[in-house]
């Protein structure tokens, strides 16, 4: 018995690579758009932020990410960590030099660059164009052969897949150690919503790369994601490990769709917001 308590006391405990603790986030020094969010991303995890448009998905990531004040809004409460320090009151590019990098949701690529061109400014701030640039271009083709393809077309005149590839690819040039990705389903059609995804999972599991996704999708999230967090109304109303979140009746309900009788309308959804358990 004993030497089964010495094996549980011993036995390592994940480490938390980003801890949000109890933020709030005002706009304009009036409007409350985030209260009291907390959240972990441990390291090698792939984590997912879920919730409807206007939850508050992005404005945390831009809170972690530094992008706020750009917008006129600042963390007022509360402190963000990474790898045990804090780094709310540093600026973006510190945060990139750190291993922390923004894909942002729109992909936000430079359209009159190539997609080579592109992917080159990811590295900018690792300083001279030099050491182990070459092998990381040839890191980020393997992991997507439509980018190898196209790399001398302008990004501005590539699919949105396409445009989704180079955002992600254009991070890992700077050797992130976690990737804040911001609705990487958006516009994109099925099929390349799961190839992304799958990258995603590869670049994880390969790279060692922790992922904190914004995403609205969440039947794709859940089966990526090894945990959640829900937002609604600027809060987190839930969280578990993404099996046990896609199991959840209230999840299914709510946010899939589905309840224990199957499938439910829109109309019927809509009916039952007002019994939801956390409001």
């Amino acid at each position: 018995m004993a030497a089964v308590l010495q094996e549980q006391t011993t036995s390592p405990v994940p480490r938390a690579a980003l801890a949000v603790n109890n933020i709030e986030v005002i706009y304009d020094h009036v409007i409350l758009v985030l209260r009291g969010v907390s959240l972990q991303v441990e390291e090698g995890r792939i984590v997912a932020l879920l919730g409807a448009n206007g939850a508050g998905k992005t404005t945390t990531l831009k809170a972690i990410s530094n992008l706020l004040r750009a917008e006129r809004g600042d963390v007022t409460k509360g402190q963000i960590t990474f790898q045990g320090e804090r780094i709310d009151r540093l600026n973006p590019a510190a945060l990139v030099r750190r291993g922390i990098c923004q894909v942002m949701e729109g992909r936000h690529c430079f359209p009159h660059l190539t997609v080579e061109e592109n992917l080159l400014t990811g590295a900018y701030t690792r300083g001279a164009l030099g050491g182990g640039l070459h092998e990381d271009l040839d890191k980020v083709y393997a992991y997507f052969p439509r980018l190898k393809e196209r790399r001398h077309s302008q990004s501005g005149y590539t699919s949105g897949g396409e445009q989704q590839m180079t955002a992600i690819g254009r991070a890992l040039m700077a050797r992130p150690k976690m990737i804040l990705l911001d609705e990487p389903s958006m516009g994109l059609a099925p099929q390349l919503v799961g190839e992304i995804f799958e990258i995603v999972k590869e670049l994880n599991r390969k790279e060692k790369v922790s992922f904190l996704l914004a995403e609205q999708n969440t039947h794709i999230a859940l089966q990526f994601a090894d945990y959640g967090y829900i937002l609604e109304n600027g809060r987190v109303v839930m969280d578990g490990e993404g099996s046990s979140l896609a199991e959840n009746e209230d999840v299914k309900e709510f946010y899939l769709g589905f309840s224990s009788g199957g499938r439910k309308s829109f109309r019927d959804v809509k009916s039952y917001r007002r019994r939801k358990r956390w409001l």
